[in-house]
């Protein structure tokens, strides 16, 4: 299972929110650059990035520090946030992104069947965003009514490989999965891939994720409980690997 560290950008800074409130957001890092460098340092191969910028404008602001992320560290990338126009996910791939997350956008228009498309399944991952077990759409401030499970298996149908699920609830709250969500997302997805993010607070969190065995869940983010120094990436890496 692949260990994705948080950067989250908002106003140039490297923050963390809780349950997704932009209000609710804490900086850890002036510089995001310094965020990775750090995550690296310790050994990530991977990192997750969130324009929370670009999120609520509509469109990437951050991209001048997904570049200099990727050429000075040469890490893959994951990049989410305002990526709503075939334009937006062209110029984050150029930046550097190894691969773009698509929320919204994902669910209206043929924006994800022209970046399937165009850049492969691999590239292109969408996020489902769950709060209070409905899908969590607009910057994860509203909630839609479609039931999540049927959500992951219409995204499989369309030829999405890559999918994120988020708990909105536990984001930022360092209170754990609910392993019971966690599998029925993970048979929701099919054939397809699922990463997981939310609530990750220590590594008996990674340890329950991991002895799950569930094939599909090929990866986790995790953002806070690095930043607060609950356990080192090297100590994640171990068990999860």
């Amino acid at each position: 299972m692949i260990l994705y560290p948080a950067i989250d950008i908002m106003d140039g800074r490297a923050v963390r929110l809780r349950k997704g409130d932009f209000a609710e957001g804490k900086v850890y890092d002036e510089d995001p650059l310094e965020a990775a460098r750090r995550w690296v340092g310790e050994g990530a191969e991977c990192l997750h990035v969130v324009d929370l910028d670009g999120a609520r404008a509509g469109h990437p602001v951050n991209l001048e520090h997904v570049r200099r992320i990727a050429a000075e560290l040469g890490r893959p990338v994951q990049l989410g946030g305002g990526l709503r126009t075939p334009e937006a996910i062209a110029g984050a791939l150029e930046a550097g992104a190894k691969r773009v997350i698509l929320g919204t956008a994902a669910f209206s228009g043929d924006l994800l069947e022209r970046a399937l498309a165009e850049h492969g399944p691999e590239r292109v991952m969408v996020s489902v965003d769950v709060r209070d077990g409905k899908v969590s759409v607009e910057g994860w401030t509203k909630a839609a009514k479609a039931e999540v499970r049927k959500v992951f298996a219409e995204l499989g149908e369309r030829g999405v490989e890559e999918m994120l699920y988020t708990s909105i609830d536990r984001d930022g709250m360092l209170e754990g999965q609910s392993n019971d969500d966690v599998v029925w997302a993970a048979r929701a997805v099919g054939s397809a891939h699922l990463i997981y993010s939310g609530g990750i607070g220590g590594l008996e969190d990674l340890e329950r994720l991991k002895a799950l065995g569930e094939p599909s869940l090929r990866g986790v983010i995790v953002g806070k409980a690095l930043y607060e120094g609950r356990f080192k990436v090297a100590d994640a890496l171990k068990v999860l690997i």
